[in-house]
Formats: structure tokens, sequence, C-alpha cells
């Protein structure tokens, strides 16, 4: 499946909370971690889903620290084939 990469820092202590919420939402998106000590996390977003991600961020970020950040990496803006 091609997923759209989308790159944010967070409250490090949140980033099991959110992995939690978004695999909650079964299939939307995936959390991975690119650096656990900055904060700095990927979201893999399903095709379709990025409102329902979009609605979930903004409700979250209302408690904790979410902000979109330029490319981590040479995903970033693009979409990305999974298994």
């Amino acid at each position: 499946m091609r997923t759209i990469s989308r790159q944010y820092r967070v409250d490090r202590r949140e980033i099991g909370f959110l992995r939690f919420i978004f695999e909650a939402y079964d299939g939307i998106a995936v959390v991975t971690t690119e650096d656990p000590l900055a904060g700095r996390i990927s979201l893999h977003v399903a095709p379709g889903c990025e409102a329902e991600v979009d609605a979930v961020l903004a409700d979250l970020a209302r408690d904790i620290l979410i902000e979109s950040v330029d490319a981590i990496g040479p995903d970033e803006g693009r979409t990305r084939e999974g298994p």
C-alpha cells in the first residue's frame, strides 16, 4: 500500500501514547519514531484517511505538543510503499 509520509515534533513522553491512539484507529496511520530524544515522528497515512488523521491530530494538539516539521528525510512529501 502506498502511504503519505508526514513528519512532526511531539513531546517525547507522548510518543507511545500517539502510537497507541493511531493503532486504535485501525489502519488510518502508522507512527514511526525518527528521533526519540527530539520527539520527532513520522506518520504514514493511508490513502483517503488524511482528513481523519488531521481531525485526530487537531484534537490531540489541544492537550499535547504536536507540530509539523520540515523534511526529516528523503520521504518527506512522498508516498511510501508498504508490505
